[in-house]
């Protein structure tokens, strides 16, 4: 389908207060998006990005797949008709630029102006907004990083639009928060605020709103929002880890390596977003591997409380980490912590296809201790032929590899000939994509899941 942004004769249409009565909880949707996955903040010299991290299902064989996604895969919408000129996109980036030194105080005195004017979206938001806010802007960067990249940014909105369906999304929810968005930029752009520049903030937040609404209105006609799913299995794994497996109520579909949302009935409306350890099953049932992280509520209610019976509901799934991303039958699968889940997952699928394919799997950890999962996957070694595994550690001396991931792959390189799957913490992730780069291996040949993503819902 084709989007027509705007009124006819291409003038947007500006915010209207009226349309903002609806149930605030879609207001996230505006500038919602996947946070980043627990596997990415394993370790202190890491980071901490947001706990959780669920993982997606499988249907039932009993039941005939959806029509769409095929695999979880969701359909490419066209680009919008009216694409930003290079001269609007050079005027919201240099407007940006000029509020960005200001971020903090933006952020406040944004939610102050949609709290004030709407009173009844209040309740939607936790009560420390810190997070909130700065999750914001980075929802704004994101947005305008693509506002050069039509495709990318319709595709970035689709997710987002047919994401935040759980939200109860509507259109109505979308001008209360342009119309505080751009009365904020304005405000501390000051003088700077031409009226070339205001039409051309109104023109992308049109883009951004009517992507992501037409995605979800596409998406509602095909599958549920949300997916109630019973807990079926747990076990711990020590270290805070602990494998909850949940059948969905109906039939769920994904591919393996893609991530979706989690809800637990003590944390509503609290999301957090994991990948399946599983390839899709023909119970239908999928394994999480969630790693309690201090302060984060939701992974410390899946590790300690959750329990046989308890019902929690998964989100649509996302992200494109999957083996029909790889063009070549060479493998290569780098793995921190529980960000093995995803790459296990991947493994099965191999193994599901035929094994056509030969992996390599390298895991690390800081201590040996900590190198999760690693004789689950040697097991696996043993029945797959094509498949091998290597473990290292970074902090401990003891026989076999030492060192971080991607000093290791520098080692035991070039891998310019492989297709690349990297999972677990950022400055791995980053670190590890910088090695391969600089040996050989083609960035698209790497595939890894977004992991600086914007979010507006609850920490």
């Amino acid at each position: 389908m084709r989007f027509r942004i705007g009124r006819p004769g291409g003038t947007p249409a500006p915010p209207s207060p009226q349309s903002a009565q609806a149930p605030a909880s879609a207001l996230r949707a505006v500038y919602g998006e996947e946070p980043e996955h627990p596997e990415y903040a394993e370790y202190p010299e890491y980071g901490h990005p947001d706990p959780g991290y669920p993982e997606p299902g499988y249907p039932d064989p009993g039941h005939p797949e959806p029509e769409y996604p095929e695999y979880g895969r969701e359909p490419q919408a066209d680009t919008p008709e009216a694409p930003l000129s290079d001269h609007e996109i050079g005027l919201i980036r240099t407007s940006l630029a000029l509020v960005e030194p200001l971020a903090g105080e933006i952020t406040v005195y944004f939610y102050a102006t949609l709290f004030a004017r709407y009173p009844e979206v209040r309740a939607m938001f936790p009560q420390e907004m810190d997070t909130q806010r700065d999750r914001l802007l980075r929802a704004l960067l994101r947005i305008v990083d693509l506002a050069d990249d039509p495709g990318n940014l319709v595709r970035f909105c689709g997710h987002l639009g047919r994401d935040h369906r759980k939200f109860g999304t509507l259109p109505a929810h979308f001008p209360a928060v342009g119309e505080c968005l751009l009365a904020t930029l304005a405000r501390y752009a000051g003088p700077a605020w031409t009226p070339d520049i205001a039409a051309a903030w109104t023109k992308a937040y049109g883009t951004v709103a009517q992507v992501m609404i037409s995605a979800a209105e596409e998406d509602e006609a095909l599958r549920p929002a949300v997916w109630p799913a019973t807990v079926v299995h747990r076990v711990s794994r020590g270290h805070g880890i602990a494998e909850i497996t949940v059948r969905p109520h109906t039939p769920y579909a994904y591919a393996a390596g893609q991530y979706v949302s989690v809800e637990t009935p003590w944390w509503p409306k609290q999301w957090r977003y994991y990948s399946p350890a599983n390839a899709p099953r023909q119970d239908g049932t999928l394994t999480f591997h969630v790693r309690a992280v201090p302060g984060g509520s939701v992974s410390q209610a899946l590790v300690h409380r959750a329990a046989v019976g308890d019902v929690i509901r998964l989100g649509p799934p996302m992200g494109d980490m999957t083996l029909d991303a790889a063009g070549h039958r060479e493998l290569l699968f780098v793995a921190g912590g529980t960000g093995l889940a995803p790459i296990r997952a991947l493994v099965e699928e191999v193994a599901r296809r035929g094994g056509h394919h030969q992996a390599v799997l390298f895991l690390g950890a800081r201590t040996s201790a900590e190198l999760y999962g690693v004789d689950d996957m040697l097991r696996m070694a043993q029945r797959h032929h094509w498949l091998t595994i290597r473990g290292a550690v970074s902090h401990e001396h003891i026989p076999g590899i030492r060192g971080s991931l991607p000093d290791v792959l520098a080692e035991y390189g070039p891998w310019y000939e492989h297709d690349v799957f990297l999972s677990g913490p950022v400055q791995m992730v980053v670190a590890a994509k910088e090695t391969l780069t600089l040996s050989g291996t083609p960035p698209h040949r790497i595939h890894h899941d977004p992991f600086d993503t914007p979010v507006l819902s609850t920490p």
